[in-house]
């Protein structure tokens, strides 16, 4: 079995390659461009990659423009495509709105164009968000079927990327299934992320900002909320998939553990064992585009036989461990 993946040296990704190779006898192709999101030092990193270096193959190529017949030699036969190579940032898609089309809408359009044109692709993994629903009220979790409402540019991007997918379903017969995926996080993670970033001011001693709503005197209103999942958790939902998904089908994978960025902040101080000295900043104001709350049911894939393999707090503690003892990652 070989997989094509791309945006393997990502955050997600490079996760994937590890579950895989320590779950799975496949071989994978990770297509990558290596620009903000992509550290091949991820992958090097990896004791899975050291043992299994024959296992796996890097071709670089920027989506933005089409695989060409060089590319296509490389990559080679490919029985399963997991699409994970976006931009992602939503500041950065608020800065360069055109960029995120390109790279999100423009990028899923060509490589589903590759690889119908192959004919011989078991399954497309279409790998999305759930921020393409838009802010989820407080007791609500949205379904898959539920309609699209970006707030961002970032968003609004794959929102097209997934309806992309299911045009290629629908006109081409590409066996596309789409997941829409909730907040991950793990060892390797960007530093201008949450948890690196939490992790560096509880051990700095230094004001980590919240993005909060705040009141006309600048008092606290709410902190915004998501659920949480350890990348190990996403990789298993993806093998789960390659094997039992339905093409066609969207799936929601999540965690089940829902908190503030203030409730993961101090679960984090109490880890390292110093205090969280938290700045609470008006996302209304900093950052507009974001929405306060995303909430995705999770039913339709657990009803398959999907559970999530390592529980929240176990995956918090092992994340911040790893991150204390490689400082670079911080």
């Amino acid at each position: 079995m070989r997989i094509l993946l791309t945006g393997g040296a990502g955050f997600i990704g490079h996760h994937i390659i590890d579950y895989f190779l320590n779950n799975t006898d496949a071989d994978i192709v990770s297509l990558d461009r290596l620009d903000t999101s992509g550290n091949l030092n991820r992958i090097a990193e990896l004791e899975s990659f050291q043992k299994n270096k024959k296992r796996v193959k890097c071709v670089f190529h920027d989506l933005k423009a089409p695989i060409n017949e060089g590319v296509d030699l490389l990559i080679g036969d490919i029985d399963y495509v997991l699409h994970l190579a976006a931009s992602s940032h939503v500041d950065r898609s608020i800065e360069d709105p055109v960029l995120f089309a390109m790279d999100n809408v423009v990028g899923t359009t060509h490589i589903l164009d590759w690889a119908q044109k192959r004919k011989n692709i078991k399954k497309f993994i279409n790998f999305s968000t759930d921020e393409v629903f838009g802010p989820a009220d407080i007791g609500y979790a949205h379904k898959e079927d539920d309609p699209h409402k970006p707030s961002n540019p970032y968003s609004a991007s794959k929102s097209g990327q997934s309806s992309m997918g299911t045009a290629f379903f629908i006109t081409y017969g590409l066996p596309v299934i789409t997941t829409f995926t909730m907040n991950n996080f793990g060892e390797r993670q960007h530093p201008e992320k949450l948890l690196p970033r939490t992790i560096s001011s509880v051990v700095k001693q230094k004001p980590m900002p919240i993005f909060s709503k705040l009141d006309k005197n600048g008092k606290l209103e709410a902190v915004g909320s998501r659920y949480w999942m350890h990348c190990q958790n996403t990789a298993s939902a993806m093998k789960f998939l390659l094997e039992k998904g339905v093409p066609g089908e969207a799936y929601n994978v999540i965690g089940f553990d829902e908190f503030t960025n203030l409730e993961i902040a101090e679960k984090i101080a109490v880890i390292i064992g110093k205090p969280l000295i938290p700045k609470f900043v008006d996302f209304h104001k900093t950052r507009p585009g974001h929405d306060r709350r995303y909430a995705l049911d999770g039913t339709k894939l657990k009803n398959l036989g999907w559970e999530p393999e390592i529980t929240f707090d176990k995956a918090l503690e092992k994340t911040v461990a790893f991150t204390l003892d490689h400082e670079h990652w911080h």
